[in-house]
C-alpha cells in the first residue's frame, strides 16, 4: 500500500514538519475546490451492493426522471438489441476472447453481414489483416481510409504550419458519409485521430465500435502511460 503521508519519491527523504504541513494545506485547498464524481469512489456499492455509497455518489443523488429518461431510451430502435447482444459476448467470452472475436461475435448476434471499417492511413496494415478476419468468418468488410479526398488542410482554414507532418487532412466526416451511403450494418474505428474520431461517432449512421485507439508514442496502447503515471511519466502528467 502506498505511503499517505509522504508522497512517493520522498519516502527515503521525508520532508520536514513545516514542509508537510505546508504541502498537506495545499492538497486539502485543492481537494476543496474539486467536485467529487465517481473516479472518486473507493467503493463501487453500484456493483457490490453490500458496501456504502459516498455522499457524493450519482446512485444515491439520482432524479427518477433521469433513470427514466435512460431506461425508456433502451427500448429505442436497436437499441435493447445492442445492450443484449453486448452483455452476451462480455458473459460468454469473458478473459477469453480478443476485442477482434468479439467485435465478430457482437456482429452476428445484432445480424450485421457488412462491416463498416474506418481508419488511419497509418493503420493500413492493420485494416486490411482485420478485413481479412472479417472476410475469412463470412463478413462483408468495406473500409474508408481518413485520407479520403486528399484535400489539404488549409483548404478548410486548418493552420498551414499543421501541414508540417502531411498536407492531406484526414476527412471523419466523409467517411462517415461515404459508410452511411454503403448502408454498412457496424462500424469500426481503427486509429482514427483524437477529435476525429468524435467527428466520425456523430456522423455514423450505424453503430460504432473502436478497434484500435491510436497512440503514437505507445505503439497504440494508450493504458500504457496510465500503468506508468506513478513513475515513468509522473512528471510529465504533473501528478
Amino acid at each position: 500500500m502506498k505511503s499517505q503521508i509522504y508522497p512517493e519519491e520522498d519516502l527515503f527523504n521525508p520532508p520536514s514538519l513545516f514542509t508537510f504541513a505546508c504541502k498537506n494545506a495545499i492538497n486539502m485547498k485543492e481537494e476543496q475546490n474539486i467536485q467529487h464524481t465517481c473516479v472518486d469512489c473507493g467503493t463501487q456499492n453500484c456493483k457490490f451492493k453490500v458496501r456504502t455509497y459516498p455522499e457524493f455518489c450519482p446512485t444515491t443523488n439520482l432524479k427518477d426522471e433521469d433513470l427514466q429518461w435512460a431506461l425508456e431510451r433502451y427500448e429505442e430502435g436497436r437499441n435493447h438489441d445492442i445492450m443484449v447482444a453486448s452483455a452476451e459476448v462480455e458473459f460468454e467470452g469473458y478473459c477469453q476472447w480478443t476485442r477482434i472475436q468479439e467485435i465478430m461475435e457482437f456482429a452476428h448476434k445484432i445480424g450485421a453481414k457488412k462491416i463498416g471499417i474506418a481508419n488511419c492511413i497509418g493503420l493500413i496494415n492493420e485494416a486490411r489483416i482485420f478485413a481479412k478476419i472479417l472476410r475469412a468468418n463470412g463478413f462483408e468488410a468495406y473500409a474508408i481510409i481518413c485520407k479520403v479526398a486528399g484535400k489539404a488542410k488549409s483548404s478548410i482554414g486548418i493552420p498551414a504550419k499543421c501541414e508540417g507532418i502531411g498536407a492531406a487532412m484526414c476527412n471523419p466526416i466523409l467517411q462517415a458519409r461515404l459508410l452511411n451511403e454503403a448502408k454498412t450494418d457496424l462500424n469500426v474505428v481503427i486509429g482514427l485521430c483524437v477529435g476525429h474520431d468524435s467527428l466520425f461517432y456523430k456522423y455514423s449512421d450505424a453503430y460504432v465500435t473502436t478497434l484500435v485507439t491510436k497512440d503514437r508514442v505507445t505503439g497504440n496502447n494508450p493504458a500504457a502511460a496510465l500503468y506508468t503515471a506513478q513513475s515513468y511519466y509522473k512528471k510529465k502528467f504533473g501528478v
